[in-house]
């Protein structure tokens, strides 16, 4: 595909109103993806903005810096977790009975991967890559990092409700799953081919359900996490949106945090016998 402005130049990206392909020089940044100068109102203010902004993305390779800082984040806490006499899994990792007295841990198993297995942490950071190189670049950094760790509390919440309350789970995969199905959410609303994507998704959900050791509860969290939060962006997308955008992931954050708390009382209590 080509820029309909350039026609020399190879471009990826379309207009989220009109569709048309557009290189990084004629991207104007929206509240998701980014508009051609003509959708934005063609000012020049507007097409100056984003040209600099493009020029200054191509400068730096438009890295997800993002994802590359979460990455780093989690091989770090990983190399913790196997030195000698190490407790940081231990003090990290989250089960619904951790979740009443230690409610952070809800957020801090996202970043804590086995220490046996090197392969959990290799597979879930590049899946991180792979995704977060295409939808940090699309959503923003401040957007991207707020639909991940929904996602991995989305995770928590659903392991709150499905998941043995003794057992323990760790690991970024509920926010990777976040990942895939914002990916989801968004090519479909771009009318992109999304028929491989789903189906991986669906092998990925049926090796959490078929092989020990995998929390499919944490996957199908962070799945449907990963998903409204995308639902949101796309349909608050607008410049004159970004409020409604920011109330909406306080609402979903709340929803969330909610669905965990309502776990804690009309389950794990009631177990216990409080």
């Amino acid at each position: 595909m080509t820029c309909y402005r350039h026609p020399g130049r190879e471009a990826y990206v379309r207009c989220q109103r009109c569709e048309r392909v557009i290189c990084p020089e004629c991207q104007v940044e929206a509240s998701v993806g980014f508009l051609c100068p003509e959708c934005a109102g063609g000012t020049p203010t507007q097409i100056s903005a984003a040209r600099r902004r493009a020029a200054r993305l191509a400068s730096a390779g438009a890295r997800p810096t993002v994802s590359i800082s979460l990455i780093v984040i989690n091989a770090i806490v990983w190399l913790l977790q196997v030195l000698p006499n190490s407790v940081v899994t231990e003090q990290l990792v989250f089960s619904p009975l951790s979740f009443a007295l230690e409610p952070w841990r809800a957020l801090t198993a996202g970043f804590a991967h086995s220490p046996d297995n090197f392969l959990h942490l290799a597979l879930n950071m590049y899946s991180l890559y792979v995704f977060g190189q295409v939808l940090e670049p699309m959503l923003g950094k401040a957007r991207f990092l707020a639909m991940y760790l929904i996602s991995v509390l989305g995770g928590s919440a659903a392991v709150m409700w499905l998941s043995s309350m003794v057992g323990y789970t760790l690991g970024a995969s509920g926010a990777v799953f976040g990942l895939m199905g914002a990916y989801f959410v968004i090519a479909r609303k771009l009318g992109a081919q999304s028929g491989q994507l789903v189906g991986l998704i669906a092998i990925n959900l049926a090796f959490g359900f078929f092989m020990p050791g995998i929390s499919w509860q944490a996957h199908v969290g962070g799945l449907a996490a990963g998903c409204l939060v995308a639902l949101l962006y796309v349909n608050t997308r607008q410049l004159n949106q970004k409020t409604q955008q920011l109330l909406g992931l306080v609402g979903i954050f709340a929803l969330v945090v909610g669905v965990m708390y309502a776990g804690l009382f009309l389950r794990v209590f009631p177990a216990l016998g409080l």
